[in-house]
């Protein structure tokens, strides 16, 4: 009983070490903003953001279309089919496109964040940087930090009309509900808050993703086994921020 307390004990001390860790990176990465090369920034816009919109597309594509097959037959069989169009814009709007993008994002953009600079780090490529006198943070966390920031909710956007088009494939050619009962649905149940909530989220969880991976990155020891390491604990701890740290954000903003 003692040794599990212990082992409780010791689990909650490094939970908070690494919370305090990452609070004050991020705190450091604000105040080096200014610092950052606005052409390191476009350079992970494009890596970060624009390389991630197919895999997004295809994701939120099938997941509208999933979606519908399963609600359809059962708001045909209670007779609100007519209802169908403005439940996936809503869902697709506040959850689904915000949510799953984060994830994907996680697990194609944390991982690659962590990867590199903790090959960096292990390769005592970041002292280097310290000898040059540039700064590590301003230099590899800043820029990245930005372009998840402002790059996820333009993924997000692009999600939310993939999904609800796909919503809308399926309902018209596989439930046989029209098209104008679709679109109608969506223009009497979605409002501009369902759209705009979606994209607050999505700026929280981009720099979720964006200080996690550098901070497991920044602080990887033991070789390419702890790179490895460091990567799958990234988009791990990414993701399970990013589901709680929804549950709060939906409470404040709906």
């Amino acid at each position: 009983m003692t040794a599990l307390l212990e082992g409780i004990g010791r689990a909650v001390l490094r939970i908070a070490e690494a919370a305090g860790e990452v609070t004050l990176l991020f705190g450091q990465t604000i105040l080096l903003l200014k610092k950052m090369k606005s052409r390191h920034v476009l350079q992970q816009m494009a890596h970060l953001g624009v390389n991630s919109l197919p895999i997004v597309l295809l994701t939120m594509l099938f997941t509208g279309m999933v979606m519908t097959v399963q609600i359809a037959h059962e708001f045909i069989k209670y007779g609100v089919q007519s209802s169908v169009g403005g439940v996936m814009a809503v869902g697709m709007g506040r959850e689904l496109a915000p949510v799953l993008t984060g994830v994907v994002v996680a697990g194609r953009v944390g991982a690659a964040i962590t990867a590199e600079i903790g090959s960096m780090k292990v390769t005592e490529q970041i002292d280097a940087l310290r000898v040059m006198a540039t700064n590590p943070i301003a230099y590899l966390v800043a820029p990245r930090l930005v372009a998840c920031v402002f790059m996820l909710p333009v993924l997000v956007i692009f999600g939310d009309v993939i999904g609800t088009l796909g919503g809308y494939l399926m309902a018209t050619l596989y439930a046989g509900i029209g098209s104008f009962s679709y679109i109608n649905s969506i223009k009497v149940f979605a409002v501009v808050n369902d759209v705009t909530g979606g994209l607050v989220k999505s700026m929280f969880f981009g720099a979720i993703i964006a200080i996690i991976g550098c901070y497991k990155g920044l602080t990887t020891e033991q070789g390419a086994e702890g790179v490895g390491r460091a990567t799958t604990s990234s988009v791990v701890t990414s993701i399970i921020l990013i589901f709680i740290s929804n549950y709060f954000l939906s409470l404040l903003l709906y």
